[in-house]
């Protein structure tokens, strides 16, 4: 689940925010929503949305367009706006958001998302890390039928007013006489308003990755393989059993069974060229039934005991060895990576990816010439895998790490902070052949403040 919620804000509409305001903050770049944003769905551009983008230049700000519309629709749109964009974006999924700030070329707290919906456009953001302004999504006289979604956000927005609820905010971002008591802010989701409401939220993510995989295109890899491919392409291991003052024994013995239980089902997996791994899809379901045992999970801002925890360690790993070879990472979520104490060298990625079934999914897909196969066991309580191929790879590949510190934060938190890349290096030659930010890290730390290096921590 998120470790992190960000602000938010509320406005009537695009033309309602200062933007100059909004550079003040320090704000240097804004993905717009398109459709039901800035025009009515479907809409060309209109004049005073091609002058608001000239204003919104002159002030200094870079934009883009973040739109799960096809291309012909975006470029229809901007023909009379100079503007970058990213089309079939695949909101809410967070990758989009943060492939839109590498391609301004700004650090996350520099970019705010504005869009008209909660459950893509904000919540996609969300996952981001970045802030957001939600505005009023644009209605035409003749409509009369506004949809579920619509209705689910309109309730929950009622909810906030209702309860008055005043969270973290960017700020004054409003022209001079804006009435405050009309500005409904926020830095929560649905799923907290009550674990009623958290129940309805999973049930509806659930059911929307049961429909997408009807319509989707990937294929999933099933075969397995009983003998080792001869190519080792990387390999990882690590201890299962972590010890510590405020880490439960019994959760990590548990966490233990449940990866071994895991690794049997994914053992031997062959990704033919052009197949999808999928972490769930290959393990199923969890379920007591199968001998899975609660471990430990991050549910929030918390960690606590959970059915099957300890899988995201498992998500994990497979994450290293798919960034350690040609393969391309097809869905990703992040948690926090600091969970507990860095032991001995940090070591980028050694946590942080989430997985939680069956919607929160690690997918990699096979883009090359040959066939991978994934390997994973368990030992001694120490989880090994490799990823091998048939075939050398013309190609090595590493992680680097930039920037690496920890910062208090207004809300008074702890936060790891750094860049991590994925470099490709010409395996006779060493040269640097391509260098990929794969994670802009802003992680809370969740283990006690007096356990971080000091000279980690930057002012």
């Amino acid at each position: 689940m998120l470790s992190k919620f960000y602000p938010y804000e509320y406005a009537k509409s695009v033309f309602e925010i200062d933007y100059n305001k909004l550079y003040d903050k320090g704000f240097r770049g804004i993905i717009f929503d398109i459709d039901n944003t800035l025009v009515h769905h479907g809409d060309d551009s209109t004049e005073a949305v091609d002058q608001l983008f000239v204003d919104i230049h002159n002030a200094g700000f870079k934009t883009l367009l973040l739109s799960n519309n096809e291309k012909s629709r975006v470029e229809r749109f901007i023909r009379n706006i100079d503007t970058d964009y990213i089309c079939d974006a695949n909101k809410p999924d967070p990758a989009c958001y943060l492939k839109a700030v590498e391609k301004m070329g700004l650090d996350k707290d520099q970019v705010v998302c504005i869009g008209d919906q909660i459950f893509t456009d904000i919540y996609g953001a969300n996952r981001a890390g970045l802030a957001s302004i939600l505005v009023k999504y644009i209605r035409v006289k003749e409509e009369t039928m506004v949809g579920k979604r619509r209705l689910a956000e309109y309730l929950m927005l009622e909810t906030w007013k209702r309860n008055k609820k005043q969270f973290n905010r960017i700020g004054d971002i409003y022209p001079d006489g804006t009435d405050p008591e009309s500005i409904v802010t926020r830095d929560f989701l649905f799923c907290e308003i009550s674990p009623g409401a958290y129940a309805i939220s999973e049930a509806k993510e659930k059911s929307k990755r049961y429909v997408k995989e009807l319509t989707s295109k990937d294929v999933i890899a099933r075969t397995k393989c009983r003998h080792r491919y001869p190519v080792i392409v990387a390999t990882e291991s690590n201890g299962l059993i972590k010890v510590g003052k405020d880490i439960d024994p019994q959760l990590q013995e548990n966490k233990a069974v449940n990866i071994d239980l895991a690794c049997k089902k994914i053992n031997g997996i062959v990704i033919h060229p052009g197949e999808v791994f999928s972490f769930w899809k290959s393990i199923g379901k969890i379920t007591k039934k199968k001998g899975y045992k609660e471990g430990r999970v991050i549910s929030g801002e918390i960690t606590e005991p959970g059915l099957g925890g300890g899988l995201c360690n498992l998500g994990n790993t497979i994450h290293r060895l798919v960034l350690h070879s040609p393969l391309k990472v097809w869905e990703f979520h992040s948690h926090s990576d600091a969970l507990s104490p860095d032991h001995g060298k940090r070591v980028p990625f050694s946590a942080g990816t989430c997985v939680c079934y069956n919607y929160i999914d690690y997918r990699f897909k096979n883009n090359t010439d040959q066939d991978f196969q994934l390997l994973a066991w368990v030992k001694d309580k120490t989880l090994f895998a490799e990823l091998r191929c048939v075939k050398a790879l013309p190609y090595t590949y590493e992680l680097s790490e930039e920037g690496h510190h920890f910062q208090q934060e207004d809300d008074g938190k702890f936060y790891r902070v750094s860049k991590i890349y994925k470099n490709t290096l010409d395996k006779k030659s060493g040269e640097l052949v391509n260098k990929e930010l794969v994670l802009d890290n802003h992680s809370e730390v969740m283990y006690d403040y007096d356990m971080i290096p000091k000279e980690l921590i930057e002012v």
